[in-house]
């Protein structure tokens, strides 16, 4: 048992350690002009680096209209996923269902789109019995996998 303890504490760090925080001017140029893109009308909370399977990618974080956008790109300025915290009544009606069914008994803490490309899915934070987790569908409910 002591040994699971320890290599998930070890886990934790080392998830910690691979995101970390940068300032606009020590991401490469291609990267500042589409986080100066993507934050025309956002504002700018932070950005962050770390390695996804072998590759840099950067986050920025921003605010648009009170609510959540994170945008995640590559090296080379490529919009990689963009996460936007939307209402629950703003999803299409098979996702919603589809989240409400998982949060039965529980809360719904936050909503977002997850765009990746052309493809669109729809995520929530739940609380339910005292355990957070996220879910993650498809617009026509499917669970995404």
């Amino acid at each position: 048992m002591r040994t699971l303890i320890a290599l998930g504490l070890i886990g934790a760090v080392g998830a910690i350690a691979a995101e970390k925080k940068v300032k606009m001017q020590d991401l490469p140029p291609a990267v500042q002009q589409a986080v100066k893109e993507q934050t025309k009308t956002a504002a700018l909370l932070g950005l962050t680096q770390e390695v996804e399977n072998g590759k840099t990618v950067y986050e920025a974080e921003t605010k648009v209209n009170g609510r959540g956008r994170d945008v995640t790109i590559d090296s080379s300025g490529a919009v990689l996923e963009v996460e936007e915290e939307v209402t629950l009544d703003s999803i299409p009606a098979a996702a919603r269902a589809a989240i409400e069914k998982e949060a039965a008994g529980g809360k719904i803490t936050k909503v977002e789109t997850v765009t990746k490309g052309k493809t669109v899915t729809y995520e929530a934070a739940l609380t339910k019995k005292g355990k957070k987790s996220e879910v993650s569908f498809t617009a026509d409910g499917e669970p995404v996998k």
